[in-house]
């Protein structure tokens, strides 16, 4: 499953209106976490994908809540948050 535009819950992402359809593909990187950054936080929810077997539209909205209001100031690149994402809640989306 795809987490779509759409599918986001937050209302106060900041969308480029340049086509970034390549820019925020492969795997998360050192490039700087900007969590109102829409189409990145739909690149890193969309990563987590790739971690567990079953994951729903209720899984991705609970990682975009997590992103949102819960990841620490010390998380910057994408790969810190990806990794804060997979210690803090993967375990939870695999129960």
């Amino acid at each position: 499953m795809l987490f779509r535009k759409e599918d986001l819950q937050g209302q106060h992402y900041n969308w480029d209106n340049q086509n970034k359809e390549t820019f925020f593909t492969g795997v998360p990187s050192r490039r700087m976490f900007d969590r109102y950054n829409g189409d990145q936080v739909l690149f890193l929810i969309n990563s987590c994908e790739s971690l567990t077997e079953i994951f729903t539209i209720k899984e991705a909205t609970e990682i975009e809540d997590l992103i949102l209001n819960k990841l620490p100031l010390e998380a910057k690149s994408e790969i810190s948050v990806f990794n804060w994402l997979r210690g803090y809640c993967i375990a939870d989306l695999n129960n």
